[in-house]
């Protein structure tokens, strides 16, 4: 069988090594997350709600061992990965308040002398999850799809096995039964096998955009319900009547969040050309400051890559940029012999042709795109493939806010960075993904949403 090692991006040391499960191991989890799906299906929803009460209580209680374990497995600077467990715990805690009146059966008048409407479970849905945000991504599905009564199995990112295999301990000690959330740690031919297999009845998956077709593709010739979360390219646009000191500490916030590890990162920072040189004096001055190093030191607010190919990746970017005429203000390099840091970086003179502008670019660089107004702003911000996030920043509310009806995404934030919240749907169109997480609407989308007419 395989090897999966787990390596702490800072030092390059392993953590553990791991070996893949075999398909009899495999197919025994399947067929035992299958029976636990009749039992669980059958309760009701206030009362598969009470388990998120102790799964809240579980990932408080441990915020900081779990927090730890992301830092050394995939780099997080340690505020971060807390701050991770603990929006999972908050997270749990939202579902428990709102379960039932967001999935409780509705009336409606239509011919027959009673309609309804009825959200039922589907059964099992196959979770695939990126490294990025190891606890959060997870628990932001799970947490919805086992409150509406299906079962799960997760088949998390290699690079975080030890995450991955924590989460599965979390739900167990919630108390949650035997079967209703597993983890398995497999390859990818195997993914494609249960996609297609009638042990999965949907699947969701958080990653880039080659990851996200494959498993539509899968999906799609199986008829499988999917809930697709793929890359963004999230621009950032500065208007001239914005509060420059305050949007170039908020651009440093959104694009340094996990050191630029996050699909909802600001990537492309679109400033009017009046504001220009004074934002991209004060975003220089900001990233060269602040403090790259050890992740495991509260003070670091920059930590590794998670990966050796993520650094080589992004160096590749950057030389692209600079091959085609931008110029680098402010880092541009790898920092340190041993792991996989790399310096805030900040790039002017970006054209629409560099890859860090046309590609997802996952890591502290920031490109800044120069327009002579508004309407350029929106015209550069909508060219891209992605569409998952935005903010716009300026004084007038109200033309910031018909800016960001035209800006094609999924989510856009006026003078606030992009962020996920339990409350509100999550997604993006375009190649960013089809679907939504969290909310109402994300509790919904794994269920049979059944009409009982009554005559």
């Amino acid at each position: 069988m395989a090897k999966i090692r787990s390596i702490n991006p800072a030092t390059e040391e392993v953590n553990k090594e791991f070996e893949t499960y075999s398909g009899k191991e495999i197919t025994k989890i399947t067929q035992d997350v299958r029976r636990a799906f009749t039992g669980w299906r059958g309760l009701g929803v206030s009362e598969r709600a009470g388990y998120l009460k102790m799964l809240s209580e579980v990932l408080s209680n441990r915020a900081e061992e779990y927090g730890r374990l992301i830092t050394i497995e995939m780099g997080k600077p340690i505020k971060q990965s807390v701050a991770e467990v603990e929006k999972c715990a908050w997270t749990a805690e939202i579902y428990a308040e709102n379960a039932a009146s967001w999935l409780k059966e509705e009336k409606v008048r239509a011919d027959g002398k009673q309609n309804l409407i009825t959200f039922e479970p589907l059964g099992t849905v196959l979770s695939v999850m990126p490294w990025n945000f190891p606890f959060w991504q997870a628990m932001r599905f799970a947490i919805p799809a086992l409150t509406a009564g299906n079962v799960s199995m997760l088949k998390h990112s290699n690079v975080v096995p030890m995450c991955a295999l924590a989460l599965e301990e979390v739900f167990r000690e919630a108390g949650y039964p035997e079967g209703v959330f597993r983890t398995i740690l497999t390859d990818h031919e195997t993914v494609e096998a249960l996609i297609a297999s009638d042990y999965v009845q949907g699947v969701s998956i958080t990653g880039s955009v080659g990851a996200g077709s494959m498993v539509a593709e899968v999906a799609g010739k199986s008829l499988k319900k999917t809930v697709l979360e793929l890359g963004g390219s999230d621009p950032f646009i500065v208007l001239g009547d914005a509060d420059v000191s305050l949007a170039c500490a908020n651009a440093v916030k959104g694009r340094t969040i996990n050191s630029g590890q996050s699909c909802i990162a600001a990537k492309r920072f679109i400033v009017v050309q009046s504001v220009a040189d004074e934002f991209t004096e004060k975003l220089v001055e900001m990233n060269r400051v602040l403090k790259v190093g050890d992740p495991l030191n509260p003070e670091t607010e920059i930590g590794p890559l998670a990966t050796r190919q993520q650094v080589e990746q992004l160096e590749a970017q950057v030389q692209d940029a600079a091959d085609k005429g931008a110029e680098i203000l402010v880092g541009g390099n790898r920092v340190g012999e041993k792991g996989f840091f790399f310096a805030p970086t900040v790039l002017s003179k970006v054209n629409k042709n560099m890859k860090v502008v046309t590609e997802e670019v996952f890591g502290p660089v920031s490109p800044i795109i120069v327009v002579k107004n508004e309407e350029e702003a929106v015209e550069v911000a909508n060219n891209t493939e992605f569409g998952l996030g935005a903010s716009v920043w300026g004084e007038d509310e109200k033309k910031a806010i018909e800016i960001a009806r035209r800006l094609e995404a999924g989510a856009v934030f006026i003078n606030g960075v992009v962020k996920s919240d339990p409350r509100m749907p999550f997604g993006g169109v375009k190649k960013s993904g089809i679907g939504r997480e969290l909310s109402h609407y994300g509790l919904k989308e794994f269920v049979n949403i059944k009409t009982i007419n009554i005559y």
